[in-house]
């Protein structure tokens, strides 16, 4: 951000101090003081000869106008924008939805390096790329700079082709059209979801050597014809709908009790690929790292693995991230050779989706790796 900006953005913030400021209200007024300095003409490439302006991007103003949710946040956002700027200059109300809008529609959740969200930009060559929720590029970042990376080969650079995802893919197919119709305004039909998911919500073959995904509408497991148990439907829903609630409850904060007692009446019941056994998972690993229960932690990240492969694909850096995160952990509790392994397997994703020279593997992956290395072989 240049200087002109942010000495404009100083002096609403040492007026608005006492006060939290929304993200998207801060946001909204960098943009404003950008565009009332000429930003509007910025341009941002997306081919050698291809490039947009702020103006170029999507607004969906009508839709937003009939969204009532939106327009009640559109209206207190507003608020705060009129308060925070002062006596500055303002755009008039249709056209900062405009900007609402293109805000809403088009920005990027910036990531740290543990893929932890910790704001919002906007980029507007990379803003172009359409979704996917099985996508063929991913975009990270080195501190706030957008990097997009293939991750399959590709016959030639045609942006027509290549897709980003907008939201986390760890969701059934109705969860994820709902959340992108009511966040983007479009219903999606990308491959995945036009394709049957029995994984997503497949529940255990009775027969515990069988790890078949059996479907409920069957009265037993396709591939071994064990025959589920009296009352077997009637569980399943249960400690789905049990699952679900607490899931729901945890959205802002994991809870290592509840997730444990969660996973426990999913044994046997529910697949372990199934997407709420995934979720459950992930919820355990979350709040044990909270709480510092390395052990527990480790075992849940690894249990997570095989549920990220499925669900986010090898090369995506969730993936990438997971094995890093259970490699660290394998050091600080002396699993060398595990570690080195783990390590070895995070190297070879990252690579791809980050970039050998990212941050991720220069300065958290190689020392790590080094590390396990000399201790391994100081104690061979």
């Amino acid at each position: 951000m240049s200087w002109t900006i942010h000495s404009k953005e100083c002096a609403s913030l040492k007026r608005f101090s006492s006060k939290v400021i929304p993200d998207v209200a801060r946001l909204m007024a960098r943009i404003i003081i950008k565009l009332n300095q000429g930003g509007g003409e910025e341009i941002g490439y997306y081919s050698k000869t291809k490039y947009r302006k702020f103006k170029d991007l999507m607004s969906h103003y009508s839709d937003i106008k009939k969204d009532e949710k939106k327009m009640e946040h559109f209206v207190c956002v507003c608020g705060v924008l009129y308060e925070f700027l002062g006596d500055m200059s303002i755009p008039n109300s249709a056209e900062l939805m405009g900007i609402y809008g293109r805000i809403y529609i088009n920005s990027f959740n910036i990531s740290d390096l543990d893929m932890n969200n910790i704001g919002a930009g906007i980029y507007l060559g990379p803003s172009i790329l359409d979704h996917s929720c099985k996508p063929n590029a991913v975009a990270t970042f080195e501190g706030t700079t957008i990097i997009i990376r293939t991750t399959e080969d590709l016959p030639c650079l045609d942006l027509s082709q290549i897709r980003i995802s907008y939201i986390d893919v760890i969701k059934t197919t109705k969860d994820r059209r709902e959340e992108l119709q009511s966040s983007y305004y479009f219903w999606c039909n990308c491959k995945k979801c036009e394709e049957s998911e029995p994984m997503v919500e497949a529940a255990a073959c009775p027969n515990k050597f069988c790890t078949y995904p059996c479907s409920l509408d069957a009265d037993m497991c396709e591939n071994c014809n064990t025959k589920f148990p009296e009352n077997f439907k009637e569980t399943f829903y249960e400690i789905s709908d049990l699952t679900a609630y607490h899931l729901q409850n945890m959205k802002n904060i994991a809870y290592l009790d509840v997730s444990t007692m969660c996973l426990k009446k999913q044994e046997g019941v529910l697949h372990p690929l199934n997407i709420q056994h995934v979720q459950t998972l992930q919820s355990a690993f979350d709040s044990s790292l909270t709480l510092q229960h390395w052990e527990e932690a480790e075992s849940y990240a690894k249990r997570l693995i095989n549920g990220y492969l499925t669900y986010y694909g090898e090369f995506h850096p969730s993936t990438g991230i997971l094995y890093l995160s259970i490699g660290k952990l394998q050091v600080y509790l002396k699993k060398l050779k595990q570690a080195i392994e783990t390590l070895r397997k995070a190297s070879a994703i990252l690579t791809i989706t980050h970039g050998e020279q990212h941050t991720v593997i220069e300065h958290n992956l190689k020392p790590l790796l080094y590390q396990a290395t000399v201790e391994e072989f100081n104690e061979s």
